[in-house]
């Protein structure tokens, strides 16, 4: 008689375990999917330094950045992709991924040129951006991305942006950018200075003008924050700056971690004052990360990870 009734005890058990694991499951994966929005945060903007690899922080004068490194979190070990070129790393910061899953493996890359095709296609023919994110689940956001290299422009869709503009140097982009702030107060703004990689290609990456040119980008993203200030954004708005490569002699392209190291500096709403990040981060996380704070779910192609210990718990 007990052991039937420890039987029939047991086979409630399991009946109940079938009904409660999927469930379960569900539950699981809504919360390990889902992303919550950092409190605080209505606007990111990213400032993205083209060949401002995390050597230029070895001989220079950068007051702004070393300030928002000390009221934000930061790390000069995150790394790009391979190649260590322009397209990739900038697709790769944008998208989410790699180029292994976007397919831009070059500087030649455009929508109807390609080495193989992206393992996502949008409606514009690329693999989803930040800003499609954007566009897609805050239809009413206000978005805008002024490059300073021309060939930025093609790596974003063009009918999920608001504004897009290309400035013909980095005083000009600063300059422009600020007025945009104070006038739009958009809720994501990519910003883009070429000049640095002028420089290193120019001069050398380790020249006396190669690092004359990062204090002076330094002084314009000191411009830029001050009119995120001016607009009332500066409590709201979530600054991350970054770059896509380095580089070695005059060139870039190749595997040294000259290269491939990169600097990653966020400072706003949420994000934990004075942290030095030492989890790995990849220029993909960038993506990730933006659309975390906001509260977006991002594409299942994406393969970048938000950088949640810069963020308090």
């Amino acid at each position: 008689m007990v052991s039937t009734q420890l039987q029939a005890y047991g086979d409630q058990v399991m009946n109940r375990r079938t009904r409660l694991l999927p469930l379960l499951l569900g539950l699981f994966t809504l919360l390990t999917c889902a992303s919550a929005a950092v409190p605080g945060v209505e606007s990111v903007v990213v400032i993205g330094c083209d060949g401002m690899g995390s050597l230029a922080f070895l001989e220079t004068n950068a007051p702004v950045m070393h300030r928002l490194m000390r009221e934000g979190a930061s790390t000069l070990h995150a790394r790009g992709v391979m190649p260590t070129s322009s397209s990739p790393n900038w697709a790769s910061m944008i998208m989410g991924a790699g180029p292994e899953q976007h397919g831009v493996t070059s500087n030649d890359w455009e929508t109807n040129r390609f080495t193989f095709p992206a393992i996502e296609v949008g409606p514009e023919g690329m693999f989803p951006t930040i800003f499609r994110v954007i566009r897609e689940q805050k239809p009413d956001a206000h978005t805008a991305c002024l490059h300073d290299w021309d060939g930025f422009g093609r790596l974003l869709e063009r009918s999920t942006v608001n504004h897009v503009e290309h400035v013909k140097d980095a005083i000009e982009t600063a300059g422009k950018a600020s007025k945009y702030i104070k006038e739009k107060h958009p809720q994501f703004l990519f910003i883009h200075f070429d000049g640095v990689d002028h420089a290193g290609h120019a001069f050398g990456w380790k020249s006396p003008t190669y690092y004359k040119s990062v204090e002076l980008v330094d002084s314009l993203i000191g411009d830029v924050l001050q009119s995120i200030e001016d607009a009332g954004m500066g409590g709201k708005t979530l600054v991350l700056v970054t770059a896509d490569h380095g580089g070695v002699g005059t060139k870039h392209g190749g595997e040294s971690l000259a290269e491939l190291e990169i600097p990653w500096i966020v400072r706003g709403p949420g994000v934990a004052p004075g942290t030095m990040i030492s989890t790995p981060v990849n220029t993909y996380d960038t993506a990730a990360t933006i659309a975390w704070a906001l509260g977006l779910k991002p594409p299942a192609t994406w393969i970048g990870r938000p950088v949640t210990e810069a963020f308090k718990p």
